[in-house]
């Protein structure tokens, strides 16, 4: 088990809210349907789903999105496990992840699952049914230790205006990086600062419609070397 290490408040009961970096996990309107908009969507999945196919992700939160895709890959009919990895420097506790996920009842079984798992081991070692890691730390420090490529990136930090850390030309670098040569990543934000740095990076950007309230967004796709 984990110590509660971040500190959270709540919006309509079960939307949790950091207060560090005063920005909600998920979107106040919908952050499943939000979930499947910017970073299923915006990656074109489940569409590209193939066998060893490997999501990476900034940001792991409440683990709404690992919980979406992996509905979405047992949908698709694949029958062997989605690879998923990602990187959380301020996990929340398991009672917290219960509270949030229960916003969500068409992901209940798979949320009692990760719930389970994420209670016991963090990093997820005994989640059974997909192959997930979660990297605990600054991934400023752990992704450049990392020697996967992903073929899709959920880009899924707090606000860049309130946690630029992890926009930083030096993070997106190493996310290029990992990525593979026609791999893709995509965001909700649209900041000037994020499209620069994945651009610098060697991604081609493009913004599209956001969801929601959010008028744009990014999505990406890595550049031939």
């Amino acid at each position: 088990m984990i110590d509660q290490n971040v500190n959270l408040d709540w919006r309509d009961g079960n939307t949790p809210v950091s207060t560090q970096f005063d920005d909600p996990y998920f979107s106040l309107e919908d952050g499943l349907e939000e979930t499947r908009h910017v970073f299923l969507a915006g990656n074109m999945l489940p569409d590209r789903f193939r066998p060893e196919f490997h999501i990476a992700e900034l940001g792991f939160g409440t683990g709404l999105n690992l919980l979406t895709s992996w509905m979405a890959w047992d949908a698709s009919g694949q029958n062997t496990p989605l690879q998923f990895t990602s990187f959380e420097a301020f996990p929340m506790s398991a009672p917290d992840m219960r509270q949030a996920l229960v916003a969500f009842p068409e992901l209940y079984n798979y949320a009692e699952r990760l719930v389970q798992a994420w209670s016991e081991d963090p990093s997820l070692s005994t989640l059974a049914g997909i192959d997930a890691r979660v990297i605990l730390g600054d991934a400023r420090k752990t992704l450049v230790q990392q020697d996967f490529k992903a073929d899709a990136w959920f880009l899924d930090g707090f606000s860049p205006a309130k946690n630029p850390e992890l926009w930083g030309a030096n993070l997106m670098l190493q996310v290029s990086e990992h990525t593979k040569f026609d791999g893709t990543a995509a965001t909700y934000t649209s900041a000037g600062l994020v499209r620069r740095n994945l651009a610098e990076a060697g991604f081609n950007i493009t913004r599209v419609a956001g969801y929601g309230r959010k008028r744009h967004m990014i999505v990406a796709q890595k550049r031939a070397s």
